[in-house]
């Protein structure tokens, strides 16, 4: 019996599918080992000795290991065969580590898809542990424990904050400075004029740029009237018409950051939910007759595609399209740019399973994942789209207006796949126009506008800010922002981040004691740090040396001059043991506790503050009534909703008030939610259609 032992139990599940009965293919769920909490600074490493490791089996996977190494006993031969990057190459150390085998009887073995015909290749291509890359892994967990222990326990002294962390507490900073500058802005008015008119039955509107050739700039309404009472019954003529071709070519097939940022922009699906789905799509796809993974893997920083998926490519493109969409792809990384090139860029294993093939076996969230993967892959190999740009110039007296427009002469990768951003964009295709055309207009009219601060960050922004500063990995980004969260250091807004008043004051002392590494530029060089390691360039008990010594006298500063918070003294003293009351910070916020704990256990009680009354009968019971009630906790932190007053006799929840109607499929209360009336049963039929509206809402947004 031959041995083959993956991460994931579905991964195992289809696997198993590819190999005869001669091998047995089990799961270690993940690590089996971390670092043991002993030594200097609890930190699970030998400072003095080149910080040597010192690992012990997590307790939760103590009967997995013993099942593990019981199988080890009995088999021929082990693969190891966990994920394809560092994290898996440690994992696979970590097994053969446990194991205990004979080192000719213990092999590695990576694939980037998992089908028969990759596992099977990947078997004949077995090879030894790259110590590189568990070395890489091991300074990068190391370096994370250091930075966790001692400088989350000092803000947790010092500030009540929960953790920090070495890329975290970067995009925190991110965060934080964006809500400065935001503050900080003086928005400005000025005025914009149109002029609205009708031709070949499309309504157009042109923007007023220029009088006697310069541009002009209105900065009030009265500057504006006086524009428009100017052009009262001015003659509105075609000057100018500029026609120009141009290629948009296809950007190139996902890698992490982008699949989470594409998601993020047209479905609204958060980083951590993208990479959920885009892991079940990995991992194998039960098809009826076989079980497929229906992707290569998903944690990738490569834009690389095989040799052979690129020969399918060329020839699926001509079948279904025609010798004029295929181009070819020409990898084109950016400057200075590091990546993993062992692995692929993330693409469908085979194109015959196509979207429209894979919609009877997926839900509907992993079609959505799964087609926009699948046709970005392809169309990063198809023809440029080639389209005219068309400006014209209109004439009314002194003043010039400014109407553009864009036409598709050859749609090319258009064809199949359409680019997507946060922002819409509205694309007119413009009438024909001849000039000295005298045009009928309809009206002119002005607009006050004013200047816009920057925008908050949304996951989409955040990644791609955090990709184009090299800080993280691509599988880093959403446990990054999922732990912001959870350590409430932001809240969410509109989908954008927020920092909350912990936040800002985390950050802030943060940069003021840490800021030689806590910054863009330091992250960045870490993370190049590491990769030179991973490729042998660099020696990684000596990195870690340079940052240890470059740490060390940081935290010794602010130890002893970060201001102090927690706990907070009171003039209050506790009433069974008589020390006085300080104020403290937990999970959940601010208490009042004994400054004896842990003799004494004295913990204030806070009176629930008094219910705002909103005179509506609660319709679930038609006993209680309706009062506001504030999220204490979870992802809707901080929001209103309204719960029965008979609570916890009656359970009803709405995130609305009743208006008193009816719905008239499920006869639950209609309520009123941001000004738009629906059905208070978040289940009924109604709601579903109104969620399934926004998301094909979501998918239209078009750049």
């Amino acid at each position: 019996m031959k041995l083959l032992i993956v991460e994931s139990p579905s991964k195992s599940k289809t696997i198993e599918h590819y190999l005869g009965s001669d091998y047995k293919v089990v799961a270690s769920l993940g690590h089996i080992r971390d670092l043991r909490i002993k030594g200097k600074g609890g930190f699970g490493v030998d400072v003095e000795n080149n910080f040597q490791p010192e690992y012990s089996i997590l307790p939760e996977k103590a009967e997995v290991v013993t099942q593990l190494q019981k199988l080890a006993e009995s088999a021929e031969h082990i693969y190891l065969a966990t994920d394809p990057d560092r994290e898996g190459e440690a994992i696979s150390w970590h097994l053969q580590e446990v194991l205990d085998q004979e080192p000719e009887k213990v092999s590695r073995i990576v694939f980037n898809e998992i089908t028969k015909t990759a596992v099977t290749e990947a078997i004949k291509h077995d090879r030894q542990v790259d110590m590189n890359l568990v070395h890489s892994q091991e300074s990068r967990r190391i370096i994370d424990r250091i930075i966790g222990f001692r400088l989350s326990s000092l803000l947790q002294q010092k500030l009540g904050s929960k953790s920090a962390g070495r890329v975290q507490s970067v995009a925190l900073k991110l965060i934080v400075d964006r809500e400065k500058e935001i503050e900080a802005f003086d928005k400005e008015e000025y005025w914009d004029i149109f002029t609205y008119f009708k031709k070949d039955g499309i309504d157009l509107k042109a923007k007023l740029i220029e009088k006697n050739n310069e541009k002009i700039e209105l900065t009030n309404e009265s500057e504006a009237q006086t524009v428009i009472n100017e052009l009262h019954e001015a003659e509105f003529v075609v000057a100018n018409i500029e026609k120009k071709e141009r290629k948009r070519a296809a950007r190139a097939p996902f890698i992490t950051s982008t699949l989470q940022q594409d998601a993020g922009a047209r479905f609204k699906y958060n980083a951590k939910r993208t990479m959920l789905i885009a892991q079940k799509l990995y991992e194998g796809i039960d098809l009826g007759e076989e079980r497929v993974g229906l992707i290569t893997y998903m944690r990738t920083d490569s834009v690389r595609l095989s040799d052979d998926f690129l020969s399918e490519a060329k020839k699926y493109i001509k079948k279904t399209f025609g010798d004029e969409y295929y181009k070819g792809y020409h990898i084109k990384n950016k400057k200075g740019q590091r990546i993993q090139d062992a692995h692929e860029a993330i693409r469908p294993t085979s194109l015959e399973r196509t979207p429209a093939k894979m919609k009877k076996y997926l839900a509907a969230d992993e079609l959505k994942i799964y087609t926009i993967i699948y046709n970005r892959a392809l169309a990063a190999i198809m023809s440029d789209a080639l389209v005219e740009d068309t400006k014209v110039s209109i004439s009314a007296k002194d003043y010039s207006f400014e109407l553009t427009g864009e036409k598709v002469l050859f749609d090319g990768f258009q064809k199949l796949y359409e680019e997507t951003s946060e922002e819409e964009v509205e694309i007119i295709g413009l009438p024909d126009f001849v000039i000295g055309e005298q045009l009928n207009i309809v009206e002119t009219k002005s607009e006050q506008k004013f200047t816009n601060p920057p925008y908050r960050y949304t996951e989409v922004r955040l990644i791609k800010k955090m990709e184009d500063l090299g800080i993280g990995r691509p599988s880093t980004y959403a446990l990054t922002m999922e732990t912001l969260r959870i350590r409430s250091y932001v809240t969410m807004d509109k989908r954008t981040f927020v920092p909350s008043e912990q936040g800002r004051l985390t950050s802030d002392q943060l940069d003021l004691f840490f800021k030689d590494i806590i910054n863009v530029k330091y992250t960045a060089e870490m993370e190049n740090t590491l990769d030179a390691i991973s490729e042998g360039q660099a020696i990684w008990y000596e990195e870690i040396r340079k940052f240890y010594d470059r740490f060390v006298p940081l935290i010794e500063n602010a130890r002893d001059n970060m201001i102090k918070i927690y706990p907070k003294p009171t003039d209050e003293f506790c009433p069974q043991c008589g020390l006085p009351l300080f104020i403290r910070r937990g999970p959940f916020g601010e208490f009042t506790a004994c400054s004896g704990y842990p003799h004494c256990k004295y913990i204030k009680k806070t009176p629930k503050p008094e219910p705002v009354h909103t005179g509506c009968k609660c319709p679930a019971c038609e006993t209680g009534e309706l009062v506001e009630r504030i999220n204490v906790r979870g992802r809707n932190k901080g929001t209103l909703f309204y719960a029965c007053s008979r609570f916890p006799e009656c359970r009803a929840t709405y995130s609305g008030l009743p208006n008193g109607d009816i719905c008239p499929v499920c006869n639950g209360p209609m309520i009123t939610v941001n000004n738009e009336v629906v059905c208070g049963n978040e289940k009924c039929k109604t709601n579903r259609e109104r969620r399934a509206k926004e998301r094909e809402a979501a998918k239209k947004i078009i750049s």
